[in-house]
């Protein structure tokens, strides 16, 4: 397995006690797979996130890339986030180059490998603009960029579309199908969008809260991966399906509480 998380478990301590994030949390995932977690609020999916990104250490348990332990952050694995994290005082070349740069990679190989991600993600054209000058949807493209730069074996996402209008959404969507596609990237994303997840992924691992544990796993086999599927029943019963488990699984932890 090329991400592999066995037996992740994740508290902290509180002054009301022991707080349990992530219970037993095991998953195996293939290279070039795109991946989703979704679960509601409160099912430690950010913080499942962090424990594969290398930002957080898990209780007990371990993550593993491609055979190797994860231990803290690495340019194996790239990192998107929900709002684009651009410096605003760099143009999108610079953005996309400065990973390069921390990594020690000479100027002429930083130009010109931050130029072909640019191009792949269709922005060649805006390399000298700042931040400011680009929309919501091409800023995420370029946080892409600047992911893919470093060539990681793994891309995270961390709910990237979150603050998207469901126009742009749509479009980077559509997007991500292709990227993948041209690239072949193994891409992790947690998201709360549960038709996000059908229309993108091609499993799903559904996410119980408090603790988060996996509720199930979902493979994702659609004809299709166009505007147009959204309509076909069978992307209807994968929605339905996930959507039961989540609302289920959250009425028992509502109970559980009580």
């Amino acid at each position: 397995m090329y991400l592999k998380i066995t037996n992740l478990h994740k508290h902290f301590e509180t002054k009301q006690g022991t707080l349990v994030v992530l219970k037993d949390i095991n998953m195996d995932i293939e290279q070039g797979e795109f991946i989703c977690a979704v679960g509601a609020s409160g099912s430690g999916k950010s913080t499942l996130l962090r424990q594969i990104a290398g930002l957080d250490q898990p209780t007990t348990g371990d993550v593993k890339i491609d055979g190797k332990p994860v231990t803290g952050p690495g340019p194996d694995r790239g990192m998107v986030f929900q709002h684009y994290t651009l410096y605003p005082w760099m143009n999108i070349q610079e953005n996309t180059e400065f990973g390069l740069k921390l990594q020690g990679i000479p100027a002429r190989e930083r130009r010109e490998r931050a130029s072909y991600y640019l191009n792949v993600v269709g922005l060649s054209k805006f390399a000298k603009s700042l931040s400011k000058e680009l929309s919501g949807g091409m800023k995420q493209r370029a946080a892409i960029a600047r992911a893919l730069a470093s060539e990681p074996k793994v891309l995270l996402m961390d709910e990237p579309f979150g603050a998207l209008d469901i126009h742009t959404k749509e479009s980077m969507h559509n997007f991500m199908l292709d990227l993948w596609k041209r690239t072949n990237i193994t891409i992790f994303m947690i998201t709360h969008d549960v038709e996000e997840a059908v229309f993108l992924s091609n499993r799903i691992y559904a996410l119980g809260a408090r603790p988060g544990t996996v509720r199930r796993e979902i493979v994702v086999n659609l004809p299709e991966r166009s505007c147009q599927i959204k309509r076909q029943t069978v992307f209807h019963d994968y929605k339905d399906e996930l959507m039961d488990l989540l609302r289920s699984h959250g009425q028992e932890a509502i109970t559980a509480a009580a």
